[in-house]
């Protein structure tokens, strides 16, 4: 009479054996997600940190900040945030910043989605050593032509002004916005431009109705840093502007820095006035923003 194991039969037998193989391997999978998890976390914590830090500073007393730094306030206050919006003129700060940030992104992104098709659709003599010319705007730091736009401003008749702003910003983003269109258009698909072509369509009939909205993530994504890198600017407003009233929303923050800096608490309120516009628009742009450096910055 054979036993039960033989009755089992070589499948069963090696199905039994291949369990524990699948359980040690689900284990082990299991184990790295959770150590990649793990550091991620605390990554993410490194990150935010500062700036939760300085953002709860800001709803507490100057006495409370000394015992409890790193805690939740006892009592959450906004007063901080409003003696920083209205004496500290911070409500003015932004205004300036809407001002400035506004058409500079408009402006910029409009400029580079069209130097961008043209660079990547086109085919015209010289589009090589013109794009080489455009690309010198990421090449050379901003800190090394400062001087020179600020006499070049000047004679213009442009300091103390929004524009003395503005343009030199446009500037330095489209330099960067045609090379990340530019690396979009030329990876769009070619069946698509021929197809919009044997239909009758145009160079702007092309770019309007067939790519734009197959790059309008790419466009987004370099949006968002137009926006950041235009808000967050110091240098350049330090330089080209002197009266109060046309300080952007960094260069007062240094200013207010210098007046209150006893008061950590204050300080804390404005730093994050200063952060939070930028942190919300990437908020709200952040899907967008993935896929765009996904799509066109890897293209």
């Amino acid at each position: 009479m054979a036993t039960a194991t033989e009755r089992i039969g070589p499948n069963a037998r090696a199905t039994t054996a291949a369990r524990p193989t699948a359980a040690r391997r689900l284990a082990t999978r299991w184990l790295g997600a959770g150590v990649v998890y793990a550091i991620l976390i605390v990554a993410l914590l490194l990150a935010i940190g500062p700036f939760v830090a300085i953002a709860l500073a800001g709803f507490k007393s100057g006495g409370e900040l000394a015992s409890n730094p790193f805690g939740l306030p006892v009592q959450w206050s906004v007063a901080n945030f409003t003696s920083a919006w209205t004496q500290a003129h911070f409500s003015q700060y932004f205004r300036s910043s809407i001002v400035v940030a506004a058409p500079v992104v408009l402006g910029s992104t409009a400029l580079s989605v069209l130097s961008g098709y043209a660079f990547g659709r086109m085919h015209f003599p010289g589009n090589r050593a013109l794009f080489f010319v455009m690309l010198l705007g990421i090449m050379i730091p901003g800190e090394a032509v400062i001087i020179p736009l600020y006499h070049n401003l000047r004679q213009m008749r442009l300091l103390d002004t929004y524009w003395a702003i503005i343009l030199p910003q446009i500037a330095f983003s489209v330099s960067f916005g045609t090379f990340w269109m530019r690396g979009f258009f030329s990876q769009a698909p070619q069946d698509l431009v021929d197809a919009a072509t044997v239909d009758g369509a145009n160079s702007w009939q092309t770019l309007w109705d067939v790519l734009l909205p197959l790059a309008r993530p790419a466009i987004l994504s370099m949006a968002v840093l137009f926006f950041v890198w235009s808000w967050n600017d110091f240098l350049l407003p330090l330089v080209v502007v002197s009266r109060e009233e046309l300080r952007t929303l960094p260069l007062g923050l240094a200013f207010f820095q210098g007046r209150y800096a006893s008061d950590l608490p204050l300080m804390a309120a404005g730093a994050t006035l200063v952060a939070l516009p930028t942190i919300v628009v990437y908020v709200l742009l952040q899907r967008h923003f993935i896929r765009g450096i996904a799509s066109g910055a890897v293209k």
